[in-house]
């Protein structure tokens, strides 16, 4: 395991259960927290990193680390379910480096039940829904085939795989409470383990989690997100909060009051932006986010977007071409202030 690693940590619920933080290397600058988690019915392994590079070799190397440092049943054979905690390539893309070193049961939301169990479906659809979305957005032919082929550059290594069980909002499992947060992605769960609540990517200590527009993906969008995130946020007796990056926090109630804050301040740039005249999604981003590169400028628009988004959902915008989306297919939307 690389140095940038972050330890193996052991946390413990006021359940008793065991949890275990394995950190792999989802991404080039992005590590991503896997849980195994002991004394809650079968040995159960939440999210399996990506797959993608090293990923799997930092996950397989952290669980025997588990297993030779804490005595703990963490080897491979050992894990018998799989939790995942939503339908992003980070968290769920190692489950084909696992196709026949685990044999466990598998199960995640429904609103992400086809991003595994139709991976080749769902990718297609996703991919027309973005390149749909970046000319609605403003950006350029050229541009589109950058960003669409960032996109697809770590995907063409996943598959479809079996799902056993279904996640549902407020069901128990051994001891383990399942809340369905969509937003951030549309099967979004976190998981309550006693006084410890994995929160995946929903709340995160220090990053605000990535938004995108519900017109590219149902159940995302910063409507649902906000509403999820005033549900995690009304929880009581969260000691520890443990999420899918970054390190533990505390303190679930003041972490989500800042988030919100976050997009507050995002909505607000984005009004004054428009205050000097109509603007296209792409056009706001550039202003809004001017250094960013490579895959982060998908990321840039998608954010930029699902705000936009809200405040026209909410009538605080107009479309300016108006005239233009009525005569062509699916032009670059023009934004103004109402």
């Amino acid at each position: 395991m690389s140095d940038l690693l972050p330890p193996v940590a052991r946390f413990e619920s006021n359940t008793n259960v065991r949890i275990y933080r394995v950190s792999c290397r989802a991404f080039p600058g992005l590590v991503t927290h896997v849980y195994l988690l002991v004394g809650a019915g079968p040995v159960t392994l939440v999210d399996t990193g990506s797959g993608w590079g090293d990923s799997t070799a930092d996950l397989l190397a952290g669980l025997e680390r588990v297993r030779s440092e804490f005595d703990e049943p963490a080897g491979a054979d050992a894990i018998e379910r799989i939790l995942i905690t939503h339908g992003h390539h980070d968290h769920f893309g190692g489950l084909v480096q696992f196709g026949g070193r685990v044999t466990a049961t598998v199960g995640i939301h429904p609103l992400d039940r086809w991003v595994l169990s139709s991976y080749e479906e769902r990718l297609i659809v996703a991919t027309h829904g973005i390149r749909s979305f970046l000319r609605r957005a403003g950006c350029s032919a050229a541009m589109e085939e950058e960003l669409v082929g960032r996109y697809l550059s770590t995907k063409k290594d996943v598959r479809s795989h079996e799902v056993d069980f279904l996640l549902e909002d407020g069901a128990r499992l051994d001891g383990l409470e399942f809340l369905h947060v969509p937003g951030h992605c549309p099967g979004q769960v976190c998981i309550r383990v006693g006084d410890v609540l994995l929160t995946a990517d929903h709340v995160l200590p220090r990053t605000t989690p990535h938004q995108s527009p519900e017109s590219i993906t149902a159940s995302t969008g910063l409507r649902h997100y906000l509403e999820s995130l005033e549900k995690i946020g009304r929880l009581e007796g969260i000691r520890l909060c443990l999420g899918g990056h970054e390190e533990p926090f505390g303190d679930l109630a003041a972490r989500t009051r800042a988030i919100r804050l976050d997009h507050e301040a995002k909505l607000e740039r984005i009004r004054a932006l428009l205050a000097g005249g109509p603007l296209t999604m792409d056009e706001v981003s550039t202003r809004m986010y001017p250094k960013v590169e490579g895959w982060h400028v998908l990321l840039a628009i998608e954010e930029v977007g699902a705000h936009m988004e809200y405040l026209y959902e909410r009538g605080e915008l107009a479309v300016a071409n108006i005239r233009e989306l009525e005569a062509e297919e699916n032009p670059a939307l023009r934004f103004g202030l109402k």
